[in-house]
């Protein structure tokens, strides 16, 4: 009877695009341009922000569309168990039928694509640059030094 049970909780071929067990998974380590393909990124390093969250990238699909789910789950080449990094995000991509629930998106690979070049248009990223390239002029100034004693 448990073998039975198990066997209908896994993932099933027959199962329809909308139920969340056939919903693609998107984890913050693939979007990331501070990892490598080896470390779990997906994309090229343009394509991909730095240290993104699963906040952020489901703020990116519900905005298009999509039907999301958020769980609490850790990717298995994450390293960190901080809270920043854990979530995964699954995403309806297709209809019931099988066609693509949005045509600009028919894969995995373009809607991450998307949610890469989106990210940094977020109005929470664009407080971040432009906070962090005020912090960074001024060190730069300051590290500059008045003469010292010379030779000795």
């Amino acid at each position: 009877m448990r073998h039975a049970a198990c066997s209908n909780m896994s993932w099933n071929p027959s199962k329809k695009h909308s139920e969340r067990e056939r919903w693609v998974c998107i984890y913050p380590i693939y979007l990331n341009n501070k990892r490598s393909l080896k470390d779990g990124r997906k994309l090229a390093k343009e394509k991909c922000v730095e240290n993104p969250t699963h906040q952020e990238i489901r703020d990116v699909l519900v905005a298009v569309g999509y039907n999301v789910g958020i769980e609490n789950k850790l990717h298995p080449k994450e390293r960190s168990k901080e809270p920043l990094y854990r979530g995964r995000i699954r995403v309806q991509l297709k209809n019931d039928d099988g066609t693509p629930i949005r045509s600009e998106f028919p894969t995995r690979d373009s809607l991450l694509a998307y949610v890469g070049t989106t990210i940094p248009k977020l109005k929470t990223r664009q407080g971040k640059q432009s906070s962090s390239e005020q912090a960074s002029q001024p060190s730069a100034s300051t590290s500059k030094k008045g003469k010292g004693k010379g030779r000795r």
